[in-house]
């Protein structure tokens, strides 16, 4: 299994790079966990956008979703079509939401603006998901808005976590336990920041924790600010875990180590 970085950055996109966004592949299969702004165009640099098998959301902040609107125009307008269109799997409200803005922004109704080049579903946080070669179980996490963290399972080869945005939680861990790699954010920069129950984003540190705690054997760190020197979270996070941790710039390659 393979891990390509389509951006990494925080809420607000940094030079050089997106916002979250992730493509996972094994053999043929071609999964994406979020598709934030910016992150489209590194996902061309890769593979054929036309052939992913989906896009998965973990929650409807735009810096994780936005760059849906860019993958619907051109699958609709690219002058080489889709050979079927592509489920995008969204949590509860997410079909809505993706109506109503698609509405705003082509002026007609919002499912007719999608389900020519995506199927859109809704997934239910609390049962098992099988996207080909791959097993996706959820779990909430404690953010501003509802999202979930994903664990993507292989029968063939590895497992990762997906922290998506989180603030501290001990309900994570079970999810996380035993996976081979963990992508976790590392927005906040200080553990005293603001009180951990309002804070929805976790520390480098506590990133590292969480990877720790989980076994796992690599770390990606994700969701940092430019300003906030991701080479000096990245060594936070190392301290924390006391394992190889990468960071998620774009275009960045992880192959996820499959345990013997």
């Amino acid at each position: 299994m393979e891990v390509t970085v389509l951006g990494g950055s925080a809420a607000g996109a940094s030079p050089g790079q997106g916002c979250s966004g992730y493509l996972v592949e094994q053999g043929g299969a071609r999964v994406v966990l979020d598709l934030g702004p910016g992150t489209f165009p590194e996902l061309r640099r890769h593979v054929d956008f036309r052939t992913l098998d989906a896009v998965v959301i973990s929650h409807l902040h735009l810096d994780h979703m936005l760059d849906l609107f860019t993958l619907r125009y051109a699958l609709a307008y690219n002058p080489i079509p889709a050979p079927a269109p592509i489920p995008v799997l969204v949590p509860p409200g997410g079909k809505q939401f993706l109506f109503d803005a698609a509405r705003v922004f082509a002026g007609k109704d919002g499912a007719d603006s999608f389900y020519d080049v995506m199927v859109i579903r809704e997934y239910d946080p609390s049962a098992t998901l099988q996207l080909g070669p791959f097993t996706l179980q959820f779990r909430p996490t404690v953010h501003f808005v509802p999202c979930w963290a994903i664990r993507l399972s292989s029968e063939q080869d590895g497992d990762l976590f997906y922290t998506a945005d989180t603030g501290p939680s001990a309900d994570l861990l079970p999810l996380a336990l035993g996976a081979d790699l963990v992508i976790s954010e590392g927005a906040a920069s200080a553990e005293t920041e603001m009180p951990v129950a309002s804070r929805g984003h976790l520390t480098p540190v506590e990133a590292g924790r969480l990877a720790r705690d989980a076994g796992a054997q690599v770390l990606l760190l994700t969701h940092l600010w430019a300003e906030n020197d991701p080479l000096k979270a990245a060594r936070e996070a190392e301290a924390a875990f006391g394992g190889p941790v990468v960071l998620a710039t774009r275009g960045a390659r992880v192959s996820v180590p499959r345990r013997d």
